[in-house]
Order: structure tokens, then sequence, then C-alpha cells
């Protein structure tokens, strides 16, 4: 009789056992999103909740009322660098993303409760920045909770948040100029000189066209077979409106290109020159 009933609480246990170690689909998957731009990233960490027949706005989404974002957890955003999120400045750091939808304005919050379970836990006064969106209507409904960066820039992006037939969309801008100025001045008085850094920092980002002439000619000093650089030369030389030197660079270019049998840099030169007559 012992034997019998060992063996049946072994069974059992042993079934049970087998129970703890089925893994069930998640009502909301959690998704993580990572954007580079700027110098840094930023990065998403939510879950996603699907319509499934519901009304979501005003109903299973209530309006006026502090919204998770998502489900499950808070969800969290995480800036690796200084930006602006919504024209507000932000420190490098974690935050926990809230909103409050509207039916004509969203608030859109960052605030310091990372140990938060949804909205439990959330406290005002733990609020970093706190705006007001305008929602627009989406052309399809999205079944499943999206959130999404978007229009990626060397200094800028865009969060869009959206689900069922409604979005919003939150400006994020890098503010790195300063601090890649203050390197590449570093870096041009050291032996290793970055001339091709330079010249599209001093190009693209701040617009000082002789710097970045003057560096992109010493960067190609060093690589004279570099028909990337001849080209970038010859573009700086067409905004200059020096279009004599940037024909010559051009086909510079050309000849370097066709040498290396590089077709894309052979039409991307054709096309300028073309451009230039």
């Amino acid at each position: 009789m012992k034997k019998i009933l060992l063996t049946a609480l072994t069974f059992a246990g042993l079934t049970l056992a087998a129970s703890a170690q089925v893994k069930m689909p998640a009502p909301s998957p959690t998704q993580i999103v990572k954007q580079e731009f700027g110098i840094g990233s930023v990065e998403l960490v939510y879950s996603r909740p699907s319509s499934k027949g519901r009304k979501i706005f005003g109903d299973l989404v209530p309006y006026n009322k502090l919204w998770r974002t998502g489900a499950n957890a808070a969800t969290k955003i995480v800036f690796t660098e200084p930006v602006e999120f919504g024209g507000k400045k932000v420190d490098t750091g974690s935050y926990v993303l809230y909103t409050i939808p509207g039916t004509n304005s969203w608030e859109v919050i960052l605030n310091k409760g990372l140990k938060n379970w949804g909205t439990d836990g959330y406290n005002e006064s733990e609020d970093v920045v706190r705006f007001t969106v305008t929602p627009y209507k989406e052309k399809r409904s999205i079944e499943t909770f999206t959130m999404e960066f978007t229009n990626i820039k060397p200094e800028s992006c865009m969060l869009e948040i959206k689900w069922d037939k409604t979005g919003i969309a939150v400006p994020i801008v890098a503010s790195f100029k300063s601090k890649v100025k203050a390197q590449i001045e570093a870096a041009l008085k050291t032996d290793k000189k970055p001339y091709w850094q330079a010249a599209q920092f001093y190009n693209e980002f701040d617009k000082d066209l002789p710097k970045a002439l003057e560096n992109i000619t010493k960067a190609i000093e060093g690589n004279d077979k570099a028909f990337w650089m001849w080209i970038y030369k010859a573009k700086i030389q067409k905004e200059m409106g020096d279009k004599t030197g940037a024909m010559a660079s051009s086909q510079k270019s050309l000849d370097l290109a066709n040498e290396a049998k590089n077709d894309d840099y052979i039409k991307i030169n054709k096309d300028f020159q073309k451009g230039l007559k």
C-alpha cells in the first residue's frame, strides 16, 4: 500500500513539474526597439496588446485618464545622450513613458517611476517633462499597439505611437554639435588628424564651407585614390559657387571609380556632372 501511495505521489510530482515548464504565448508580448541617431541612441521597452475587435480609445483606453501606453509594466524609454523630447530638454537616463489620451489632444509624460507596474505607483511629483500633442487619424486600422521611430535623421527622429485608427508623433532632437565640435578640434591637434570626419562635420552640421573644403583637401592628400572623398569635395565646391573646381574634382572621382569598377560612384559622378552643366 505504501509503495502504491509513493508511486502515485511521485507521478503527481512529475506531472506538476512538467506543467510548470509549459510556456504559453504572452497576450501582450514585450518589444524592445532601439534606434541610433546623433551620437547616441534611444531605446523603448513596452508591451503590445491587440484590439481583438474591441473599441480602443474612449473605451478600453479611457479618455482623459493616465495610461501606461501599452500593457503590463510601465513603458520604459532610455536616452544615452541629452535630447529634446517634444521640445523639452531631457538628460541622459531611463524614464517611464505615460500618456493621457484625449479626443483632440494627448498629454505625453516622462516620469521617474521605473519600478511602477503600469500606472500603479505613479506620482506626479516624479514627472520630468509633460507636454501636449495633437493626435492624427491613421488611414488603416492598426490591430496591434505599435511604437516606432520614424523619419530618422542625423540630428532628429520621430517617436510614433499608434493603435486602431489613432496616432501621435513626438519629435526627438539630439544635442550633440558642441560635443562633437570639441572632439574634432582636439583631435586635429594630435598626430592622427581626422580630416575626413572634420570635413563632414563642418559641411553638414557646422555649415562652415571653407573649413570643410580645407579638411577634405587634407584628407585627400592622405588618400588620393579615395573617389568618395573627391566627389565630396566636388559637392562642397559646388555649394561654394566654384563649378570649375567642382567639375575637376568630380572628374577625378569618376576616373578613380572607373578604375575601381565601382558602378555606384560612376553613376553618382555622371549625375553630378549633368547637374553642373
